[in-house]
């Protein structure tokens, strides 16, 4: 399709006056689904019950990931996340309420919800198909590559806008020689480029540059609220959990946690959730308070600077497990230091000792669920040695995180960890920020290994000293 012809399909044209139309499908599916659930669960005996199920039916949705509108929203894509979804709160509800007479009625309200609920997303899904064709909900779209199949892409989406995503232009890094669209820049502006033309999605097609350096761009756009969407190479022989667009599969990046809503929700989880337990651990953490005082001279808690989000420091906070000394922040201390205190040994085998970070938490410094923080100048090394660490700043710092509970403590590989933190970061979802606390739960209580005395070397001052190589423990 040559320039003409896509102008023609009104592509290319005003981007600035395109993103000024967005709306939030999220809200309108999440609305959609709240009225399917009060009209289905307006059935129960009592007001009470309506409202604790449609609640909780919300929150499963949302933890699941369902309050989303696809480039191919589909009632048959839809179906089974919804019916487990209502499935799970009806079993859960049911399980609470131990009647036998409340049974049958959440059995039809049930029922009743799930068809009401996809009824509804089954009009708001042709309206939405509607309004895309007439090009009012279409959203400005960079096809990074300008190759063969990243043209092939821009032709598909301009001539068929029910998709959603309008081609502005190419980024890549060759001449614009022919291109149907503007070459709006090189592939290491992309974020220069989204912010300047207004776009919301990416459309990441082939084209010269390695993955290695694309997977660097990309992940420096990870503060700005777009979409991507991957062509996968050798797509020609099949590839799953793909969203479909004329025979072409896009493949759609995980980046939970770039979107604002998902910072703030994951903010309000934090809070709650740390708030509760310091209530229920304070009769515990006020005894450990006192046989802190009572093991060695110095002070109840012990504090240490930290690498957090965005590389921000902070004063991460423990009971102190050892005794007094003069070793530096630079020092990577080894499980079984004799500096350890029989306190400190009980506290570190039981991980109680991390209990302070909730304030942590609270304050707006950690996460619930993240990865680990590491001192700065260990932090530094790794940043410059270790592929991709510094892509884990991308999230708060987290008291507990999925390398963590993958096994990888102590000992143990930070290119690894490296790796987990990042897929956590990029695959983010509040259910599994619930069964990494259930994991965490589970390795405590169950006796799993401790994470090992080698972030808390309590220091009185900083002795500057050589960092330890990369293959040695850390926290």
């Amino acid at each position: 399709m040559n320039p003409v012809a896509f102008r023609r399909h009104g592509i290319g044209e005003s981007p600035g006056v395109r993103s000024s139309r967005r709306v939030r499908l999220g809200l309108l599916v999440a609305l959609g689904d709240a009225a399917g659930l009060i009209i289905g669960m307006a059935v129960l005996p009592s007001a009470q019950l309506t409202v604790v199920c449609v609640v909780l039916g919300l929150v499963v949705l949302a933890a699941r990931g369902h309050h989303r509108i696809g480039l191919t929203p589909s009632i048959g894509s839809d179906a089974v996340g919804v019916i487990g979804a209502v499935a799970v709160t009806v079993l859960v509800v049911g399980v609470l309420q131990d009647a036998p007479e409340t049974s049958a009625a959440l059995l039809h309200a049930g029922l009743v919800a799930t068809v009401e609920v996809l009824l509804l997303r089954l009009l708001l899904y042709r309206i939405v198909r509607m309004l895309r064709t007439d090009r009012v909900l279409v959203e400005p779209t960079v096809v990074l590559g300008a190759g063969t199949f990243g043209v092939e892409v821009a032709r598909v989406l301009a001539v068929h806008p029910e998709y959603g995503l309008a081609p502005i232009g190419f980024v890549d890094d060759v001449a614009d020689e022919e291109l149907p669209l503007p070459l709006l820049g090189p592939v290491a502006s992309l974020e220069t480029v989204l912010s300047e033309h207004g776009a919301r999605h990416v459309v990441l097609a082939y084209g010269p540059t390695a993955d290695t350096g694309l997977v660097d761009v990309v992940r420096a756009c990870d503060r700005m609220a777009v979409e991507i969407h991957m062509l996968p190479r050798l797509f020609e022989l099949g590839c799953s959990t793909t969203e479909e667009v004329r025979g072409l599969p896009l493949v759609r990046l995980g980046r939970s946690l770039a979107h604002p809503a998902a910072r703030r929700g994951k903010r309000v989880f934090d809070v709650v959730g740390a708030g509760a337990a310091l209530v229920l651990a304070a009769p515990l953490m006020s005894v450990i308070a006192l046989l802190v005082r009572v093991s060695s001279p110095g002070p109840v808690l012990f504090r240490q600077r930290r690498v957090g989000q965005h590389g921000r420091t902070f004063d991460l906070l423990k009971f102190r497990s050892m005794r007094m000394n003069d070793e530096s922040d630079t020092q990577w201390s080894v499980h079984g230091d004799p500096r350890v205190t029989a306190v400190g040994s009980v506290l570190r085998r039981t991980s109680l000792d991390e209990l302070p970070q909730l304030f942590n938490v609270l304050r707006g410094e950690m996460s619930l669920v993240g990865p680990r923080p590491e001192r700065p100048v260990f932090a530094e090394r790794f940043d410059q040695e270790v592929a991709g660490y510094r892509y884990r700043y991308r999230a708060p710092a987290g008291m507990t995180g999925w390398a963590q509970v993958n096994g990888l403590r102590g000992d143990t590989s930070i290119e690894e960890r490296a790796r987990f933190d990042n897929h956590y970061i990029e695959n983010w979802s509040p259910w599994r920020d619930l069964v990494t606390l259930a994991r965490t739960a589970g390795e405590l209580f169950g006796g799993g290994e401790p994470e090992p005395a080698t972030e808390d070397v309590e220091t009185k001052s900083v002795v500057p000293s050589v960092p330890a190589p990369v293959g040695e423990p850390a926290a």
